[in-house]
């Protein structure tokens, strides 16, 4: 099988252009072949009425004698590559040439008799390719007189083989054109790919910035690098969003990994109470649980974008997992002085993941919680609209600048640097809520003004 696409196309083209010469040749012999003939009966046709009028002419000449004024008419009929014969009673009055019994038969069997108009005769028996004949009524003094025109087809058999002849040996020497041609076409079109590729090969992890330049080639090419250029920008995208992520993720494990060493190197570094000691391993210990949150949350990011989490899914009341969500948050909203106001309607069925969803909601809380100034409020409130069901989490916190709002659901992403780890945060809850919420086939908007506070609209089909 033929490996190269240049030798492909050209291969097709050899074939294609091959198939179109071979059915011009069949036409073009059709054609001329018709015309020939066409142009033979024609002549023969003329011939056989001036035979007529000649015979007219001399019966006139000779007061009534047929034989003589047949072979008169018949004798100023000499042309070549023909022969003109009058028959009268089924047999030749006279001719230019002998005609055969055969010839003969062979005539009057297809002639016919009576009047009529002039009719050209096909037969196949006179010579090796056959001959066609003239033939003209005439009813003279109550005799039927056929005026007959014949000429063999080998002359336009002849021409014919000579074109034949000149097709197929053409035939050949345009197919190594057509093959020289379409390689040549082949080549300069495909040679933008060429350079795609060069191109292409140039491009490493190190410089996923540059793009694909085809100048003005074929539309088609054009597309296809606008798709590869497409795909570079989305690799590039996908690649600093990886070294964000890993120098994040790295940021955030050395502080606590820090606090962990340094506090085992003081406890250690002489002989300490057992006051000192638990209150080293309580700090070891809060660290160490900071640290496994994190490395859950990543673990479960990294799970969710190889699509390998399973949601858990079984029937539940939305509303009474609000409520459990708002009252696992008020001991943190009460150490603030926030108040978190929870409503929601009847009882409202759902199915889906009830931990997840808990975690989603948590979530939400918490971020506002953490972002309302002392004395503020955190309303929590649920609504169906149509097939949806709509969670919304409104704080009246400071808000969130505009330029911040695109990136809030990416992953350790802070709009307020000033706030630090130690409130507890990593910048992982809002995309941890972004893929429970498009887990369970929904979607989550963010509203904020700067100094109006903050709204997140969980949206959820039933």
């Amino acid at each position: 099988m033929i490996k190269s696409l240049r030798a492909r196309i050209t291969a097709f083209y050899v074939a294609f252009f091959s198939l179109l010469f071979v059915l011009f040749g069949v036409f073009l012999d059709g054609v001329m072949s018709r015309d020939l003939v066409a142009r033979l009966d024609e002549m023969l046709l003329s011939q056989a009425d001036t035979t007529s009028a000649l015979f007219d002419d001399e019966m006139e000449e000779m007061h009534g004698d047929t034989q003589a004024a047949a072979h008169e008419a018949v004798g100023d009929m000499r042309i070549p590559g023909s022969r003109a014969a009058v028959l009268a009673d089924g047999r030749v009055l006279s001719s230019t040439a002998p005609v055969t019994p055969a010839e003969l038969r062979a005539i009057l069997s297809r002639a016919g008799g009576g009047n009529g108009p002039d009719r050209v005769l096909s037969l196949p028996e006179i010579g090796p390719q056959g001959a066609r004949a003239a033939v003209h009524y005439a009813r003279r003094g109550g005799r039927l007189f056929l005026m007959v025109a014949v000429a063999p087809l080998d002359t336009i058999a002849g021409e014919m083989a000579v074109v034949r002849r000149a097709l197929w040996l053409s035939m050949p020497l345009l197919v190594a054109l057509a093959a020289l041609g379409g390689y040549w076409l082949s080549s300069r079109g495909l040679a933008p790919v060429g350079w795609m590729a060069e191109q292409a090969r140039a491009i490493s992890g190190s410089s996923l910035d540059r793009r694909l330049e085809i100048g003005d080639a074929a539309a088609e090419l054009t597309v296809l690098a606008q798709s590869f250029n497409e795909l570079l920008a989305r690799l590039d995208q996908s690649f600093e969003s990886m070294k964000r992520f890993v120098a994040d993720a790295s940021h955030e494990l050395r502080t606590p990994i820090a606090v962990i060493r340094g506090e085992a190197e003081v406890a250690l570094s002489r002989d300490r109470s057992p006051v000192e000691y638990r209150a080293a391993l309580a700090t070891v210990l809060d660290e160490s649980r900071r640290i496994s949150r994190l490395v859950d949350d990543l673990l479960n990011l990294a799970r969710a974008d190889a699509g390998h989490v399973g949601l858990r899914l079984e029937e539940f009341y939305l509303n009474d997992l609000l409520a459990d969500c708002c009252r696992s948050v008020q001991s943190l909203a009460a150490s603030r002085g926030i108040e978190v106001d929870c409503s929601a309607a009847g009882d409202v069925p759902f199915h889906g993941d009830e931990e997840l969803l808990r975690r989603l909601v948590v979530n939400l809380l918490d971020n506002a919680i953490r972002y309302s100034p002392a004395g503020g409020k955190v309303s929590v409130s649920l609504e169906s609209r149509g097939s949806d069901l709509r969670i919304a989490v409104s704080d009246t916190g400071p808000g969130i600048a505009p330029d911040a709002a695109p990136h809030v659901f990416e992953r350790f992403y802070r709009a307020d640097k000033a706030r630090s780890r130690e409130e507890g945060g990593f910048g992982l809850g809002l995309a941890i809520v972004k893929w429970i919420a498009e887990s369970h086939r929904g979607a989550v908007e963010l509203a904020s003004r700067p100094g109006a506070g903050t709204t997140f609209t969980v949206t959820l089909p039933r």
